[in-house]
């Protein structure tokens, strides 16, 4: 409905800003008309009735387009370039790396100097893991961030970050960065204000006086995140002598979404990283954004009105820049990170497929499929236009966080099918070969998380201490194995720094009393080079996964079929080992075969003609050669922890 108050508003702020609403600034200014009455809608849910709605409302449609005003002429292009190819990011041209800018070369400068590297293995899309200034010894890896707009001494500058960001540019690759909307570090500039008695910022966080009942009604309610490293959801300040709600960790202050003030000013650095020009922004942990007495406060219907104002805001003054929700949790949660009803795949544009990533890893300890397969029903309600970054490993632990009847329908008793996996890939379990470790052990539910490198957990670590030439060959079929099955997924792959060549844990952070307490670190390793140079030594083991990940990324660039057209099948299971999958768009067609066994697993030429009568002949990207298909009574057979990525000829 036409709203001739909210017109006039938003023309107001545009004469203000001197926009050329009929030439040059058009196609903004149509954009801008266009959001202004969802904006405003999305807004008065959360703010209608706070004193200060409607003048932070004013502030926030000026700010929008204060940022486009900012935005410049070369970013502009980039985001009408962007537009013609409608939603770039679906494409399989893409292939990511995460990575932390120090470990993996010291600094923002040096990074520029190892794009080469990247291309060489067809990277052509980096995020940085957290660069902004965060208190050393309590920076929870970089997501305690002090000052949203400087870039950590650590890393470099602002004008590194701007140098990197041109060099990549040049080299037609994408950026992301994070952005921690839940907290702030407490030594961030609003926390030493609330600190000192400021009643302003202290309405920036959820703070109560000592003698409050608040806190406690809060805990009743909330988990623990990190039961072991830091108990509960509150820490007492005793400078104000108030209690601060810290979910994470006790030097993480979470910011108070109830104060319209703190969203419009996090909008204001969503802004700033879009117009240093971020293609996609990573917000990190949305589902503890908003916050509600008796409710575990995770994934709150008012977390989504937020995700979707910010979304509006963005496309209005920075259309160019995607986001990414790291939501991890359950399938049915994850999804509504895409949005829904009016807004479904008007969300955010990417999560991470964090269900199956672990499913993987079931899987791989399993040897079978069933409870991955019961899974995929809600995986597949991602909507058109939005898409999955795949994954085996992240700079996170592995939660197991899919649903409990998922488990049962395949087989297994939840709770000990998780200990099974726990013990596994903690090295606990007889006969495993991984070298994981159980990360976040909460006693009160009996949970836990996995840390460990993919070469690790694979078993190259214990093979390669051990001199078993066997083990390493295993170890080497499971790393690519999950690799291979992750990057045919539909959405981007993310490969962690060091995997592509096989880097094992690093134990080094016992010895830092800043990170001997996270045994995450283990799989965040300091990167050296002169390991790095044996990717060039044929036979070695870091050449073999390196080319072999180079061969996985070339393929998948070369097939148009395996870009996110939410065009994936998953074959009946006729081998339960086996894990299936068929591609196919504008009549192409591509079966991904991949044996989670350690033994040949045989897979009927019948899972091939269900889906076409008309295959003849079948040619396997990964092994450079054609099959034939045979009867419905003769089968494919698959060495153990092998794979086929079979085009239909």
């Amino acid at each position: 409905m036409y709203n001739s108050q909210l017109h006039q508003q938003v023309n107001a702020a545009l004469k203000r800003n001197k926009i050329d609403i009929a030439g040059a600034d058009n196609a903004f200014y149509v954009r801008m008309i266009a959001s202004a009455a969802t904006l405003q809608e999305l807004y008065n849910e959360l703010y209608a009735r706070h004193p200060a709605g409607g003048q932070l409302f004013s502030q926030l449609i000026d700010m929008v387009i204060k940022a486009y005003v900012a935005r410049g002429a070369a970013l502009k292009r980039k985001d009408d370039e962007k537009a013609a190819l409608g939603d770039w990011f679906l494409s399989n041209d893409i292939t990511g790396m995460s990575l932390y800018v120090d470990r993996f070369c010291g600094n923002l400068k040096n990074l520029g100097n190892k794009l080469e590297y990247f291309e060489k293995l067809g990277v052509n899309f980096l995020h940085l893991l957290p660069i902004f200034e965060s208190p050393e010894g309590e920076s929870d890896g970089g997501y305690a961030v002090s000052d949203f707009r400087k870039v950590d001494k650590r890393f470099g500058t602002m004008k590194d970050l701007g140098t990197l960001q041109q060099k990549m540019i040049a080299a037609d690759m994408y950026l992301m960065v994070d952005i921690v909307l839940n907290h702030t570090s407490s030594r961030h500039e609003w926390a030493e204000k609330a600190k000192k008695g400021d009643a302003k910022y202290q309405d920036y966080f959820y703070m109560y006086d000592a003698d409050s009942p608040i806190p406690e009604q809060f805990e009743r309610h909330m988990p623990e995140i990190f039961p072991e490293s830091s108990p509960g959801n509150f820490t007492f300040v005793p400078g104000c002598n108030k209690w601060v709600m810290t979910v994470f960790h006790g030097y993480q202050w979470d910011l108070n979404y109830t104060n319209p003030a703190v969203f419009v000013d996090m909008v204001d650095t969503v802004l700033f990283y879009a117009n240093l020009g971020v293609d996609i922004l990573r917000i990190d942990a949305p589902i503890f954004i908003w916050k509600q007495l008796g409710t575990i406060c995770q994934n709150l219907p008012e977390t989504h009105t937020i995700l979707r104002l910010i979304k509006q805001c963005v496309l209005a003054a920075t259309p160019g820049m995607a986001l990414l929700a790291e939501a991890i949790a359950a399938p049915s949660d994850i999804m509504k990170y895409f949005g829904s009803g009016l807004f479904k795949g008007k969300e955010c544009d990417f999560a991470y497929n964090a269900t199956q990533m672990a499913l993987q890893w079931d899987m791989l300890a399993t040897g079978t499929t069933r409870v991955m397969l019961g899974a995929q029903h809600d995986i597949a309600q991602k909507p058109q236009g939005a898409t999955w970054i795949t994954y085996t490993r992240c700079h996170d632990d592995i939660g197991l966080a899919y649903d409990d009847s998922i488990i049962r329908a395949g087989g297994f008793e939840p709770q000990e099918h998780r200990k099974f996996l726990w013990e596994y890939y903690s090295g606990k379990f007889p006969g495993s070969p991984s070298t994981g470790a159980l990360f976040s052990v909460n006693p009160k539910t009996g949970d836990a998380r996995i840390s460990g490198s993919l070469a690790a957990m694979c078993g190259l670590e214990k093979a390669s201490a051990e001199k078993d030439e066997s083990a390493i060959e295993t170890a080497i079929a499971k790393i690519l194995l999950m690799q291979a099955h992750s990057f045919f997924l539909g959405g981007v792959p993310m490969i962690f720094y060091g995997d592509e060549l096989g880097y094992t844990n690093d134990y080094s952070y016992l010895t830092d009393p800043g990170k001997s307490y996270d045994n995450r670190w283990m799989h965040r390793p300091v990167i050296d080079w002169k390991k790095n140079k044996l990717i060039d030594k044929p036979g070695a083991t870091e050449q073999r996964i390196f080319s072999a990940t180079q061969k996985l990324i070339s393929i998948r660039r070369k097939l148009p079929v395996v870009a996110d057209y939410s065009n994936i099948t998953w074959l009946p299971p006729y081998n339960i080992h086996v894990a299936g999958y068929l591609r196919e768009h504008n009549g192409k067609q591509l079966y991904c075969i991949f044996n989670f066994s350690e033994t040949e697993a045989f897979l009927t030429w019948y899972a091939f003609r269900e889906h076409s009568n008309t295959v003849t002949t079948l040619y396997d990207h990964w092994a450079e050669k054609e099959f034939t298909p045979g009867s419905n009574e003769e089968y494919l057979i698959i060495k153990p922890y092998g794979f086929h990525l079979l085009e239909a000829m």
